[in-house]
């Protein structure tokens, strides 16, 4: 009964229903709906005598009722009206405008620094020359150019090291808990709310939450909970491929990784090759479980991935560093020059790798 109403198991019955619900969708969704709603019904009106009927009708029930979950919140989401934009929304928006000028207004000396960050920070490629964004996707970089978990990462990194001489206590990790889930929310909504940026969102929120109440962390099922709450929220993201490929690149890091990290021999964890091991399992373990899917829906396979996240990530993550640091120095006027110089250096180092790992 526990395995049946596990968190797993009715995340993929959830996402079942979704999937027949996106299928079927129509002009007479919103009839559709209405139907299915008194079968939904149906365990609070029979709830007295289903606390007697034998478990297995009643482990039945609960998977019939997430299937049915599935294909209804699927099937509502195509109703005419559902996709209005909130305030919020709106205010996001206009949040993200205003740090594109932010961004605009650094003095950076290469063309290409502010384009890129604005790239990184709010999803707007625009600025981006043609042959920048070809060398993205050539050197297999795309998902560095697709805001995801490793910008999330970053910034949750940022806010942990900013928040860490609070200390430990249950107060502290309740005030890190509420200020990455406004930061990190708001952030989601500036940036587009992505699928990819929203799973690394609900990821990370989900396992703070955990952490918070003191119950354990079982990545799997804080995936599978990410999951389930993502397709509540929107079951048609299930189509799109950024939402594809970003479960299927952490279901290689859960499944693949451990596997691969675990062959490297017993040792310091200092050891610099076991970091590069690390990294490269890290790559490989996405890769493999990713790459059907990008050559079915792309026809292509890129041939230097490995060496591209071995090089790109840090780059990328120490030019993320360098430029939310200079943003938010810059806001109170207290941002030094070297931050400035840093950040265009990381960019253009950056910029150059790709081209030369794309000309390969």
């Amino acid at each position: 009964m526990a395995e049946a109403k596990s968190i797993e198991a009715l995340s993929v019955l959830f996402t079942a229903g979704a999937v027949a619900g996106t299928m079927v969708s129509a002009p007479s969704a919103g009839a559709w709906s209405g139907l299915l709603l008194p079968f939904l019904l149906l365990p609070v009106i029979f709830r007295n005598k289903l606390r007697v009927a034998p478990e297995k009708w009643a482990v039945g029930l609960i998977w019939a009722a997430f299937l049915l979950l599935g294909f209804f919140c699927a099937l509502s989401r195509s109703v005419p009206g559902m996709e209005e934009t909130s305030a919020l929304q709106m205010w996001a928006l206009g949040a993200a405008d205003t740090l594109r000028a932010r961004i605009d207004a650094l003095p950076f000396r290469a063309d290409v620094t502010a384009p890129l960050l604005k790239a990184f920070l709010t999803a707007d490629r625009s600025g981006l020359e043609a042959d920048v964004v070809q060398n993205f996707r050539a050197s297999g970089a795309s998902h560095l150019l697709a805001l995801s978990g490793l910008h999330m990462g970053i910034i949750y990194l940022l806010l942990d090291k900013f928040t860490k001489p609070w200390g430990g206590s249950q107060a502290a990790a309740v005030v890190r808990f509420i200020l990455f889930g406004l930061g990190g929310g708001f952030f989601t909504l500036m940036t587009g709310a992505s699928p990819s940026i929203v799973r690394a969102y609900l990821f990370i929120l989900i396992g703070e939450m955990l952490r918070v109440s003191g119950r354990p962390r079982k990545p799997s099922r804080v995936l599978c909970l990410a999951l389930l709450v993502q397709l509540v929220l929107d079951p048609s993201v299930i189509r799109t491929v950024g939402f594809q490929l970003s479960y299927l690149a952490m279901a290689g890091i859960f499944i693949l990784y451990p596997v691969l990290e675990s062959w490297y021999p017993a040792g310091s964890k200092w050891d610099p090759f076991r970091r590069i091991w690390q990294a490269s399992a890290l790559a490989l373990s996405c890769q493999v479980f990713t790459g059907p899917l990008a050559w079915v829906r792309f026809h292509s396979f890129p041939r230097h991935f490995l060496l591209t996240n071995l090089l790109c990530i840090p780059l990328t993550t120490g030019l993320l560093t360098s430029a939310v640091s200079a943003l938010i120095l810059d806001a109170v006027h207290l941002c030094p020059r070297f931050l400035i110089q840093i950040t265009d250096s990381l960019s253009r180092l950056l910029v150059f790798i790709l081209e030369v790992i794309a000309g390969m």
